[in-house]
């Protein structure tokens, strides 16, 4: 492992600027990839709502999902929302446990290596990872907070060295406030709800100089659109102004 590369990842990361979070994911999850020989890798935001005693999941649950690859037939992260819906029913599979122990704090989890034998001859993982060249997965997960946390994954067509666990410990282990930002990007970590799709290509936009006027015409808006997502956004973060908005991803508290 050489720190110096990891350092020079963390700055390229940091000039990608907060309005282009998802390019510095997937720049991030493809340079582990490369040096790890996984062949595909996915960012999740996790946040905690009110839940029952007896649930096993603590009602935490997938709220956000990246893929570097799009898994055929589907063209963005479908795939992967296909593995968390029975997660959303509470259909617990026993993979599902693994990102419950230790909670609120840093740690890594993966198949090969927690799970038993008998679950890779499971109608679910041959379904979910088999069944598209996915031998082992690998996962690191970093909490902000009591109720929301960053977890990447990465999937490779062989079992997953110590080695290439060391490297994505390491270069994720230093950068929360990388973790943060894909959290605010989302609308997760501080917004009183997640935001749409459209909300988020707004934020991205809102990020940056432009203006409402540019903001409308870049994403083939009315005017009068466009400033209801911004008022819209403005509510969920809190804020009532694009200074105060930015300050979020400039402040170190969550």
């Amino acid at each position: 492992m050489n720190r110096e590369d990891i350092h020079r990842l963390w700055d390229e990361l940091a000039d990608f600027g907060a309005d282009r979070c998802a390019e510095a994911a997937t720049h991030l999850m493809k340079w582990l990839c490369e040096r790890s020989g996984a062949w595909n890798a996915t960012w999740a935001g996790g946040t905690r709502l009110d839940s029952a005693e007896d649930d096993p999941l603590k009602g935490w649950r997938v709220s956000a999902i990246q893929a570097l690859h799009p898994i055929e037939p589907y063209a963005d992260e479908g795939h992967f929302w296909e593995v968390v819906k029975p997660w959303e029913k509470r259909q617990i599979d026993a993979s599902y446990l693994l990102p419950m122990r230790g909670l609120g704090s840093f740690r890594t989890y993966s198949l090969r290596r927690d799970l038993p034998e008998s679950w890779f001859d499971s109608i679910f993982y041959q379904r979910h990872y088999g069944g598209v060249g996915t031998y082992d997965g690998v996962w690191i997960g970093f909490p902000l907070n009591e109720d929301c946390e960053s977890h990447f994954g990465f999937y490779a067509r062989e079992r997953i060295t110590d080695e290439a666990i060391a490297l994505f410990a390491e270069t994720l282990r230093g950068i929360k406030w990388f973790h943060r930002n894909l959290l605010l990007s989302h609308g997760l970590l501080v917004a009183s709800a997640p935001l749409t799709p459209g909300e988020r290509r707004v934020l991205h936009l809102l990020l940056t100089d432009a203006s409402e006027k540019e903001v409308a015409a870049r994403l083939g808006l009315t005017l009068a659109t466009a400033h209801q997502y911004v008022v819209r956004i403005y509510r969920k973060f809190g804020v009532r102004s694009r200074p105060a908005l930015m300050r979020l991803w400039l402040s170190r508290g969550a």
